[in-house]
């Protein structure tokens, strides 16, 4: 754990972050394609993505190289409205990005502790570290579904588990959900944080005004984890 690494870029409106954020992984995943043959994405849902996905899937990418995954997901069916698998399947594999390889985490289980073995067994297909890892942040500070109070929080956060994925309930939000451990997101090469909106900033000025002194401290404001134990800066974009 160390003190957050912080690379902040302000654009000017939503679209504009959209564009120059697509352009930014696009050039990534090429770099990582030249060196290795295979890159990894691994991208978060709800709505602050969607203009993203849409840029991003227009790029000229070897797209049949590229494996993408979630970093968290609702236990419901991936047809479900609620579902970050059905929202990327709609808004990012699309135009030439319907090429890439896509790993989903909701697995044949009906409940989510139900299917983290076979949901973990499915992750190890993907090569390791993720190459490059795009978050969000929810107005109580967690990112990823890991929330703040909840029961699987410290099995999630503990760099030392060895899982992948871990079930977790949160208490703020509806249904139970499948998220990559603090393992799994801290140690992906690249770190990005997309988030817009003035409330937004502050609830990241809020969490990066407390220095990571102590797991209390961490897991008042779950995104401080990530910042705290990501092995290089993470970059913030963001936008009003």
């Amino acid at each position: 754990m160390h003190d957050y690494q912080i690379h902040f870029q302000e654009f000017k409106d939503r679209s504009t972050l959209a564009a120059c954020l697509a352009a930014d992984v696009s050039s990534m995943l090429k770099a990582h394609i030249v060196k290795k043959k295979i890159a990894t994405l691994v991208v978060s849902g709800g709505s602050t993505p969607v203009l993203f996905f849409h840029a991003l899937a227009k790029e000229d990418i070897s797209w049949s190289h590229v494996i993408i995954t979630l970093a968290d997901e609702r236990w419901v069916k991936p047809d479900h409205n609620d579902s970050n698998e059905h929202l990327v399947r709609e808004h990012l594999l699309q135009d030439r990005a319907a090429s890439a390889i896509f790993f989903g985490l909701k697995t044949e289980e009906t409940t989510a502790i139900e299917g983290e073995k076979s949901c973990g067994k499915k992750l190890l297909s993907i090569p390791l570290p993720f190459d490059i890892l795009v978050l969000g942040m929810g107005s109580d500070g967690h990112t990823a579904s890991l929330f703040p109070g909840s029961a699987s929080l410290a099995q999630a956060t503990d760099m030392q588990s060895g899982l992948l994925c871990t079930a977790i309930n949160p208490l703020s939000a509806e249904h139970e959900r499948m998220t990559l451990t603090l393992p799994a997101l801290a140690t992906s090469r690249q770190i990005i944080l997309h988030i817009t909106g003035r409330e937004k900033l502050k609830i990241f000025e809020k969490a990066v005004a407390t220095a990571p002194v102590s797991p209390s401290v961490l897991d008042e404001m779950p995104i401080r984890h990530v910042l705290a134990w990501a092995g290089a800066a993470v970059t913030v974009y963001w936008a009003p």
